[in-house]
């Protein structure tokens, strides 16, 4: 007896070799057909893969390289609606709101790279950008820069000492606790080498451990103690200091042991401090100042000349890193702005007496 059905018979099955997915076309006659790892060249136009969502981007720049192409028949074919193409090409000529927006912040932020010399990472970007009144997100200011092709640059360690064995160090009064309540309590000083055409460029600085502000400099074609004495001698002239609060921390190079600098410092009623041998944790502050020196203003030059170098130096420390390069410990102020603001608040936490005096009386 028959199965029950139309006509009462059932078609015979073909072969699983002589079937083919639905919806695909085999090869015309004398056409090869597609080999294993090949893409099928009548499949979507060869144009994205199957299932892949299409990249706007990739849709609208076929048809403008390849303007014999019919919009609509080609539409069809990679499976996309008329009015989603047409919604792509109006973005293109017309950018969304958030689009407009990306652009002038893009600007915004290539412009405060730029003053900073292309130091500046995404963190003072964006703190730059608030201090202006730009309310942006951290991570959207990250996505801008990495699409500009823009960074900021990280510090590689360096350092120089030489320990005089014969001379008596100073004790450690700073136990690696490199804060002070106010300015000119902690002084942190070292000497650092900047290679130039003429010959190495010794640097001595000094800088406040309060506002990290470099309060002296000096360079020198000599690392003597002429050197280390002479930024002392332009620290002590530009700083109110009071004999017997202000402590100057060095490490043990000779330096700093001669009986030049030791002799002056007990002169101005300072304490000297050293920390311990080989362990540039003991003086990490100076050390500090050194990365940020040579990765922001020497890394990538090359200086024919020591006063090249000296030049520099002086754009970069009096004319950028003291008044203006903000930094995230001062809560994204410069060391100048820090001192400032912290003599402003001093004078407005001082009582002010409003009592008018009274005359003195007479006979």
């Amino acid at each position: 007896m028959d199965p029950p059905g139309r006509g009462g018979r059932r078609r015979a099955r073909r072969p699983a070799h002589h079937r083919r997915a639905r919806g695909t076309r085999g090869p015309a006659q004398g056409e090869r057909p597609a080999q294993a790892g090949e893409r099928d060249p009548a499949d979507r136009l060869g144009f994205f893969r199957r299932a892949a969502r299409p990249d706007p981007a990739q849709v609208t720049a076929l048809f403008t390289e390849h303007p014999h192409l019919e919009v609509e028949p080609t539409l069809r074919e990679l499976h996309i609606a008329s009015s989603t193409y047409y919604r792509w090409r109006q973005a293109e000529t017309e950018p969304c709101e958030r689009l407009r927006r990306d652009a002038e912040l893009t600007e915004q932020i290539k412009e405060i790279h730029t003053e900073s010399g292309g130091i500046y990472g995404s963190p003072r970007v964006h703190a730059v950008l608030k201090r202006e009144g730009v309310h942006v997100g951290r991570k959207r200011v990250e996505r801008l820069m990495r699409e500009a092709d823009l960074a900021g640059i990280s510090p590689r360690r360096t350092g120089f000492t030489r320990r005089d064995p014969k001379a008596t160090p100073a004790p450690d009064l700073v136990m690696r606790d490199f804060t002070a309540p106010v300015p000119n309590r902690l002084w942190v000083t070292d000497l650092t080498m900047i290679p130039t055409g003429e010959g190495p460029l010794w640097l001595s600085a000094i800088r406040d451990a309060f506002s990290r502000r470099v309060v002296a400099w000096e360079t020198s074609a000599r690392a003597d103690a002429d050197l280390v004495l002479t930024s002392l001698e332009y620290a002590l002239a530009s700083r109110e200091v009071e004999p017997g609060r202000l402590i100057h921390h060095a490490d043990h190079g000779c330096q700093y042991t001669s009986v030049k600098l030791t002799t002056r410092l007990v002169r101005a009623g300072i304490e000297a401090s050293m920390g311990s041998v080989g362990d540039s944790y003991d003086n990490a502050l100076a050390e500090n100042l050194w990365m940020v020196i040579k990765t922001e203003c020497v890394r990538g030059r090359v200086f024919a000349t020591r006063a090249e170098a000296n030049l520099a130096l002086f754009e970069y420390i009096d004319g950028f890193y003291n008044p203006r390069r903000i930094q995230k410990r001062l809560g994204y102020l410069s060391p100048i702005e820090f001192e400032e603001k912290h003599y402003a608040d001093q004078a407005a936490a001082e009582p002010v007496n409003l009592k008018p005096s009274q005359p003195a009386l007479t006979s």
